[in-house]
């Protein structure tokens, strides 16, 4: 035997499915709420609450919950309908002063010179801002500007310093390392500092430049023969004690 409630209770669930749904699908949703009024009424006719007094609590407060649902639901549907039918007043209201005003308002050409004229007004703002914006900001724009063509002449070498440094690298590929001596006639030959010289190399031998294998048989040959002939010695204080 169903509860006496589950009418009310199922009549609150489509109420909740109705809002937001279309006109169709609410017609249906209420064709299958009258049948299952219709057909609870028979099978709950003999029913009464106070059988079980923990079901009907139950029963009461999920009713009481789908309506409050339904209600929240509801509000934004009907503040869209309201902000809706604003906007269409709004539009008709302005069809018709639109209209008024084409009946006895300015004619094509003045509405043209309107808009002409507040062109012209508005380009003579900004330029007067333009104007304005130098006046105050010109000093530090050319800081700004002497600053950033300092940066860039420091980061790049002069077009002749660079091509005596290439020539230099050309004729030394094997084994770019200048001595301190050939880095001192680099500097003056370029007129650049030491600095710049090195940081040049540098650069360049990470880019450029990979020793041969030959090259690198011939610095091993040279630190196998340092170590084994120059560390290994004993230096003349360490042999005194043996000459004693």
């Amino acid at each position: 035997m169903a509860h006496p409630l589950f009418p009310r209770l199922l009549s609150s669930y489509i109420n909740c499915l109705k809002v937001g749904a279309p006109p169709e699908v609410v017609a249906r949703l209420e064709e299958i709420c009258a049948k299952c009024d219709e057909s609870s009424h028979y099978r709950t006719g003999n029913g009464s609450t106070g059988e079980d007094p923990s079901l009907d609590q139950f029963m009461e407060a999920y009713c009481e919950m789908l309506i409050k649902y339904e209600q929240e639901l509801s509000k934004p549907f009907k503040e869209a309908m309201l902000f809706f039918s604003s906007v269409e007043c709004q539009l008709k209201a302005l069809a018709v002063s639109t209209t008024d005003f084409g009946e006895s308002g300015p004619s094509s050409q003045n509405r043209a010179d309107i808009v002409h004229e507040h062109n012209m007004n508005t380009q003579a703002e900004e330029r007067e801002l333009k104007v304005q914006l130098l006046q105050k900001y010109s000093g530090y724009l050319g800081g700004l500007k002497k600053e950033f063509m300092k940066k860039k002449k420091n980061g790049k070498l002069p077009k002749e310093a660079r091509q005596q440094l290439l020539e230099w690298w050309n004729r030394h590929y094997k084994w770019p390392y200048p001595s301190e001596s050939q880095k001192q006639a680099l500097a003056e030959s370029t007129g650049l500092d030491l600095k710049q010289i090195n940081n040049w190399f540098i650069n360049r031998r990470k880019r450029h430049w990979k020793p041969s294998e030959d090259m690198q048989y011939a610095v091993m040959d040279a630190t196998n023969y340092y170590m084994e002939n120059v560390m290994c010695k004993p230096f003349p204080m360490d042999a005194m004690p043996m000459l004693l």
